[in-house]
């Protein structure tokens, strides 16, 4: 009788995480970090129909890279969590914290089970608070892990070399239209260090958290010619909302339900990044 092949459980979960850290790393970037009024996301992403960035709930949005149809069907797992937990004890209950760690629970449970692969994604879930220095970021590894992230964060591609650039660029206190020119900045860089590229509105999905919006539901994508006067240095840009005019389908379910295209969303094509 021959001997089964045995492999060491450290070998095996080293190998799972270089699985699910290879597949990753063949999307683009997402940027994430803080200004003066909220929080802004800024991901390479020329579909105007399948988004990396979403609103989960009132304060709270969701960023990721990775294959589509698995973070996707986490985004649905997070808004029904939201949804449930708000109307049955309060809206206030509901936190980035709460929903990271349900993701944490579910992205662990899947690195650990031998029947299936690793997820090939990574998670950004943060949370605009009343000043600041309440706002909370937290990044979600494949393996489960919550890593609790202060002002600037990236996640997919190359992200260690576009996080150091971000993080000595940013600062405290910066207006949307300077956040969002250092996020574009650090995305467009080399990481060989060849001339830096040139993205345009249309290479981008831009959102943001806005702590000074009156509604209650504090998520609002940047489009169009708002998008382009920021990216022009334009500070009157930021007060402007031309969400309305943009397709909300992602984002329609965080306040009553989900929409009936969420409910397929783990139909959409398996592809390793929307944008790639």
């Amino acid at each position: 009788m021959s001997t089964p092949f045995y492999v060491s459980p450290q070998q095996a979960m080293a190998d799972r995480a270089e699985y699910a850290r290879k597949g990753i790393a063949r999307g683009r970037s997402v940027v994430v970090l803080t200004y003066a009024d909220g929080i802004v996301f800024v991901a390479e992403n020329t579909s105007r129909a399948l988004h990396k960035v979403s609103e989960i709930y009132d304060k709270i949005a969701f960023a990721a890279v990775g294959r589509y149809n698995e973070f996707e069907n986490l985004r649905i797992g997070g808004v029904r969590y939201a949804d449930l937990r708000g109307y049955s004890y309060d809206r206030a209950d509901v936190t980035a914290r709460g929903l990271a760690n349900v993701y944490a629970q579910t992205l662990g449970t899947i690195f650990s089970s031998v029947g299936e692969k690793p997820y090939e994604v990574e998670l950004i879930v943060a949370e605009v608070g009343r000043t600041t220095e309440d706002d909370q970021i937290y990044r979600l590894t494949p393996d489960g892990s919550v890593v609790d992230e202060q002002n600037t964060v990236v996640v997919g591609g190359n992200a260690d070399s576009i996080g150091t650039y971000l993080g000595s660029r940013h600062q405290p206190g910066l207006s949307l239209a300077e956040a969002l020119k250092v996020a574009v900045e650090s995305l467009a860089r080399d990481p060989n260090g060849g001339s830096p590229r040139t993205l345009t509105p249309e290479q981008l999905e831009v959102a943001v958290l806005d702590r000074q919006r009156p509604q209650q539901r504090k998520f609002k994508r940047i489009l169009g010619n708002q998008l382009s006067r920021l990216l022009s240095g334009d500070e009157t840009a930021a007060g402007d909302d031309e969400e309305a005019a943009a397709p909300a389908a992602s984002d329609a379910g965080s306040s009553a339900g989900e929409t009936a295209a969420e409910s397929t969303g783990s139909s959409a094509p398996e592809a390793a990044d929307t944008d790639e």
